[in-house]
């Protein structure tokens, strides 16, 4: 074997086994279990190191895989450290955040290794279709497309008021497709957040647009540009790709589940579907929401029952009242998430999709 082929074959399925173990920290993480939850996951960054450091010499034509192996290590080992330090530090959640940022890096970094690696591709895959032997052969065997992918909308990725886009690379123009528009949490971005959604998008096929506030977080008060450049971005999506018109869903975690609220229950809403995770909810939502708009409007409200920042007593509020404003209201409480996003609900979410569409 050559270096390279050594080298793929000893650094690859750690790396992607650390990738896993970030986002089980990502989902299980919460003030007082940090220390336990990285008892349990050990130190998967250690086998990555190593196999790492043994890197040799590639031949010039293979620059550009090395080049995305070294830089989602280089976003992988940071963050294992960075937990570490957090843990020990006393489990400062800011702290926590910031590590768990070189998740989604490395993601992107990794991504466009999926077209030519078949075990990156089934990385990006839900566990449940990667021996989907149809679907990850259109996957494998779809052609290269400019309007196919992960793309960037403005001069820089993740900008404010931009967006980060996904469509799968079998994307058809023959038949609709559903959209989701996912709404980073605080101080996120959508070119972060993007990966929350792409392994569902890619698995179950969905459009998937991920913006980024225009100010630091959305416009949960004061002036509201956010709203309509939403529907601007839904606009400009729609024109270039074949959109299902009965399945645009808005979802969105912390304060973009929050702004899912505010947004979409707008009457001039171009959304089906409202999907709001880990959100703050006050009542006036409800009341002041038009009738109109809230009749049937189909809603998805996932909540952890251990949540630290938004006490879960603000969801069942929410399913409550809107309930009883006429929404056609599903509710999720999961008794082991705090404040996260608890990705293995997407699949669940975009079934509902597809069940509730008019």
């Amino acid at each position: 074997m050559t270096d390279a082929t050594e080298d793929l074959s000893r650094l690859l399925p750690p790396l992607l086994g650390a990738l896993e173990a970030l986002g089980f920290v990502a989902r299980y993480v919460s003030p007082e279990g940090l220390p336990a939850l990285m008892a349990a996951v050990g130190e998967p960054d250690t086998a990555v190191r190593a196999a790492y450091d043994q890197m040799g010499t590639w031949p010039p034509g293979l620059s550009d895989v090395r080049q995305a192996l070294e830089s989602a290590c280089g976003e992988v080992l940071p963050a294992f450290e960075g937990l570490r330090a957090a843990a020990e530090a006393g489990a400062d959640m800011g702290q926590v955040y910031r590590a768990l940022r070189g998740l989604p890096r490395a993601q992107e970094a990794l991504y466009p290794l999926a077209a030519g690696l078949a075990p990156v591709s089934r990385f990006f895959l839900d566990p449940s279709v990667r021996g989907d032997a149809a679907l990850v052969g259109a996957l494998a065997e779809a052609a290269p497309r400019e309007d196919t992918g992960v793309m960037q909308a403005g001069q820089q990725p993740g900008e404010r008021g931009g967006f980060s886009l996904y469509v799968p690379e079998h994307y058809s123009e023959d038949r609709a497709w559903p959209l989701v528009v996912a709404l980073h949490g605080g101080a996120g971005s959508g070119r972060s957040f993007l990966w929350s959604w792409l392994r569902d998008a890619r698995s179950f096929g969905a459009i998937l647009v991920a913006p980024t506030a225009v100010g630091d977080t959305w416009a949960l008060t004061g002036p509201d540009p956010d709203t309509p450049n939403l529907a601007r971005i839904v606009e400009a999506v729609g024109a270039h790709w074949n959109i299902d018109a009965r399945r645009r869903l808005l979802t969105g975690m912390s304060d973009g589940g929050t702004f899912s609220y505010v947004s979409g229950l707008e009457p001039g809403s171009p959304f089906t579907h409202l999907a709001p995770v880990a959100a703050a909810f006050h009542p006036m939502l409800a009341a002041m929401a038009d009738s109109g708009r809230l009749q049937g409007l189909p809603i998805h409200i996932v909540h952890g029952a251990l949540d630290w920042m938004f006490p879960v007593d603000m969801a069942r509020e929410a399913q409550g009242l809107l309930a009883a404003a006429g929404a056609a209201v599903t509710y999720r409480e999961l008794p082991d998430l705090a404040h996260a996003y608890p990705r293995e609900l997407n699949r669940e979410i975009l079934a509902w999709l597809e069940a509730t569409a008019g």
